[in-house]
């Protein structure tokens, strides 16, 4: 079957993600169909993954493609793990809430800063739901890594109608 991981760019996040993947028996023989935005992320992290499943002696496959809705098709479980806006958007939901005076340790998951964070990723988290239930395997599991993480998960749950589950 195929685990499509949206932002798979991510190489640190993607990679350690995929050799836990790996570590159960049954997930070996997997087809991995990566997506990201970042053209040049997305090779890097194939070209790591290649090399993981080439010296380990896997069945696993790996693929990669910057069309999103190609690597969601017919896949059993999507991944999410992606950051909206990047470093620079997340430097700004913590600069502007302390420039009204919230001061907050971190600006991904909660206060003012997770509710920016919140409103530029459901509607991305949403257009991810509608392929998920336009292409993938019937029955199959969104599993979102991106913060806000419980803000995503709802979203989905409640307004893209796909089954998900949150991970931290």
């Amino acid at each position: 079957f195929k685990i499509a991981i949206i932002g798979a760019g991510s190489v640190g996040f993607t990679k350690k993600l995929f050799t836990d993947i790996l570590c159960v028996p049954e997930l070996r023989d997997v087809e991995f169909a990566l997506t990201d935005i970042s053209e040049h992320n997305l090779k890097m992290i194939e070209s790591i993954l290649l090399r993981i499943v080439k010296s380990s002696q896997l069945p696993a496959r790996v693929t990669a493609t910057t069309d999103r809705r190609k690597a969601i098709e017919g896949a059993r479980y999507i991944i999410s793990c992606v950051r909206v806006g990047g470093l620079a958007a997340y430097a700004d939901d913590i600069r502007i809430p302390l420039k009204y005076g919230v001061d907050q340790c971190v600006g991904d998951t909660i206060c003012a800063g997770g509710i920016l964070y919140g409103q530029r990723n459901i509607p991305v988290i949403l257009d991810f739901c509608k392929d998920i239930r336009e292409l993938a395997e019937p029955g199959a599991k969104f599993l979102n890594y991106a913060n806000p993480m419980a803000m995503n998960t709802w979203a989905a749950i409640e307004f893209g109608k796909v089954d998900t589950v949150g991970l931290c």
